[in-house]
C-alpha cells in the first residue's frame, strides 16, 4: 500500500509511478520517538515496521532495546536513582519532626540497582508490547538505509533482511562521548552509571550540563564524596543565571565539591584508584571518573550520506520544519536531528510525523514554551524564556519578579536551603514570557506554568489566581512587586 503526503492541505503530487513496497513506513530506532511515530502511523491505517538493536542496559553500536536510552539508560532509571538518593536528606530532615534515627544511614546499593533493572525490563516488554498491539512489525537487529526507500536489517545471527518502504524514518538518538584526554578511557559515561556494580566511595563527574549535575546530587545523596569541574562559572549553561547560581549554592549545602571554570586534563590508573590530573594542577584520586561533556547523534553506520542524505558538522540528520530530511522519502525525528534533545519533544515530533505524512494534517512541532527539568537536589525546572533571553529577544521592557524564601519544611528541620521562583514579563503586553524555579517539587509545579504559558497567560491573569495555601507553589501567584526593570535592548547578562 503506497500513500501520497498532505503538507500544508496540499497534495505533493508526484510524477513517479505508484509502487508496491513492504511497508508504507519503516522505522529504525524504537526510543521514544520512534515508537510514538509507529504507533500512530499504523493508527492512521499504515502498514509499519520498525527495528532496534537487542535490549543491554548499556549501549554500543551492537546493544540497545525497545524503549531506548530514556526508558533503559536515561530519565527513567536516572530519576529511580534521584528517589533513591533523595531519602538521605529526607531521613537527616526527619529528626526535628519526631523521628528517632541512628546517626549513620545504611545504604544498600545491590537492592536500588537491582530494583531499578527489573522496572527497565518491564517497561522494555511494555514497550514492545505496544508496538505488537498497534499492528508494527517489529525486527531485532541493525538497521541501515541502502536506498530512499530500502532498508536492511542484520539479525542477532548476522542475517541480513532487505525491505522496501514508501517512507523511512530515522529515529536512532543519541550516543555519550567521552572528551578526548589522556586515559579517557578509564573514565565511563551516564550509561555505565546507572549500572555499576559497586558503589564508590570517590567520585569525579565532569561536565556542567544536566547529566553531570544529576549524577553529582545522586552520588552524594547516596555518601559518596563527590568533585564536579565545569568549565564555566556556573552549571547548566543555557538556563536562567539567577537559577544556575542558586543550583550551584545547593549542590555545594549538600556537600559536592564544586571546581568551576576548571577541566580534567589526564586520567592515570594506579593500585589506589584513579588518579585525576586538572587544568589548575590539582590531583585528585577517585574510584569512579564520570564524563558528562555532551552527546553525539547516532548516525555512523546507518549508511546515510551513501544515499545523498544530508548531516550537518556534528553528524546530526539535517529536517526541514516538518522532519523530512533533503531525500523526500526519508524522515529524521529526536536527538539524531539535534534540534531539542529531550524526550517528550521527541514524542512531539514523532505525533507531528504521523499526522503529516499519514493523517493527512500537515503538522509542525511547535518548539515553543517547552518545559523541562533537571533532576538535582533538589530540582530546578523552566518554562519559556529566561532572563537572558528576553532581554536579547525583547522589542518591549522586561518586568523581573523574584521571590527567595526558606521552604516551610526547612522552618522545622533546619535545612539551610532557600527555594527561588522567577517570573519574566513583558512591560508592554502583560505577557508571561518565561518561569522558571530552582527547589523542592519545582517539576511538579512547573508544568502546570507551562500550561499557562502556553495559553498566553499575563501577569495580571497570574495574579488573579487564587493560590493553595500552604505551598510552595501559591507564590507564583503572589509575586506582586517587580524585582528589576530592564529597557528594551538593555545590556544582556552574561550567560556565566
Amino acid at each position: 500500500m503506497s500513500r501520497k503526503m498532505l503538507r500544508d492541505g496540499e497534495l505533493n503530487n508526484s510524477s513517479e509511478e505508484e509502487t508496491n513496497y513492504d511497508f508504507d513506513l519503516f522505522v529504525i530506532g524504537a526510543g521514544s520517538g520512534g515508537v510514538r511515530a509507529a504507533r500512530f502511523s499504523s493508527n492512521f491505517g499504515a502498514k509499519v515496521a520498525v527495528c532496534e538493536l537487542p535490549f543491554h542496559p548499556i549501549s554500543s553500536e551492537a546493544l540497545g532495546g525497545v524503549g531506548g536510552t530514556c526508558v533503559i539508560r536515561g530519565c527513567v532509571p536516572k530519576k529511580i536513582l534521584v528517589f533513591g538518593a533523595s531519602f538521605r536528606g529526607e531521613l537527616e530532615d526527619a529528626r526535628n519532626y519526631g523521628w528517632q534515627l541512628n546517626e549513620k544511614f545504611d545504604f544498600n546499593w545491590k537492592t536500588l540497582l537491582h530494583k531499578k533493572t527489573e522496572e527497565i525490563v518491564r517497561l522494555n516488554g511494555i514497550y514492545k508490547r505496544m508496538l505488537s498491539n498497534a499492528g508494527v512489525k517489529m525486527f531485532e537487529g541493525e538497521g541501515r538505509v541502502v536506498g530512499p526507500n530500502e532498508v536492511e536489517v542484520t539479525q542477532i545471527d548476522g542475517t541480513k533482511l532487505r525491505y522496501s518502504a514508501k517512507h523511512i524514518l530515522i529515529a536512532t538518538g543519541s550516543r555519550a562521548q567521552r572528551p578526548p584526554i589522556p586515559g579517557q578511557e578509564l573514565a565511563i559515561t551516564s550509561d555505565e552509571a546507572l549500572s555499576l556494580e559497586e558503589l564508590p566511595k570517590r567520585a569525579v563527574v565532569l561536565g556542567g550540563g544536566y547529566i553531570a549535575v544529576e549524577f553529582a546530587s545522586i552520588w552524594c545523596g547516596m555518601g559518596v564524596a563527590v568533585d564536579l569541574f565545569f568549565r564555566k562559572e556556573l552549571p547548566l549553561r543555557g538556563f536562567d543565571d539567577e537559577l544556575r547560581a542558586a543550583c550551584a549554592r545547593n549542590l555545594e549545602g549538600r556537600g559536592i565539591n564544586v571546581h568551576p571554570k576548571a577541566t580534567l586534563t589526564e586520567l592515570i590508573k594506579t593500585e589506589d584508584g584513579i588518579k585525576v590530573l586538572t587544568d589548575h594542577g590539582e590531583e585528585l584520586m577517585a574510584d569512579v571518573v564520570l564524563v558528562a561533556t555532551g552527546r553525539a547523534p547516532n548516525t555512523k553506520r546507518l549508511n546515510l550520506e551513501a544515499v545523498g542524505v544530508e548531516l550537518n558538522k556534528i553528524g546530526a540528520v539535517k529536517v526541514d520544519e516538518y522532519s523530512c530530511t533533503n531525500v523526500p522519502s526519508i524522515w529524521a525525528i529526536g536527538d539524531v536531528t539535534d534540534r531539542k534533545n529531550l524526550t517528550p519533544v521527541a514524542l512531539m515530533e514523532g505525533s507531528c510525523f504521523a499526522k503529516t505524512v499519514f493523517g493527512g494534517q500537515p503538522s509542525k512541532p511547535d518548539y515553543s514554551n517547552i518545559p523541562c527539568a533537571v533532576f538535582s537536589i533538589p530540582p530546578l525546572s523552566v518554562v519559556g524564556l529566561s532572563e537572558e533571553e528576553a532581554i536579547e529577544e525583547a522589542k518591549n521592557d522586561i518586568l523581573v519578579f523574584t521571590s527567595s524564601f526558606n521552604p516551610m519544611k526547612n522552618t522545622i528541620s533546619g535545612r539551610q536551603e532557600k527555594t527561588i521562583m522567577k517570573l519574566i514579563v513583558d512591560a508592554e503586553t502583560d505577557k508571561v514570557l518565561g518561569a522558571g524555579m530552582c527547589g523542592p517539587d519545582a517539576a511538579e509545579i512547573m508544568q502546570g506554568i507551562a500550561v499557562a504559558l502556553k495559553c498566553g497567560a499575563t501577569k495580571a491573569q497570574f495574579d488573579s489566581t487564587v493560590g493553595i495555601h500552604p505551598s510552595a507553589a501559591e507564590e507564583f501567584v503572589t509575586m506582586r512587586t517587580v524585582t528589576r526593570r530592564v529597557t528594551a535592548g538593555g545590556e544582556k547578562k552574561s550567560n556565566m
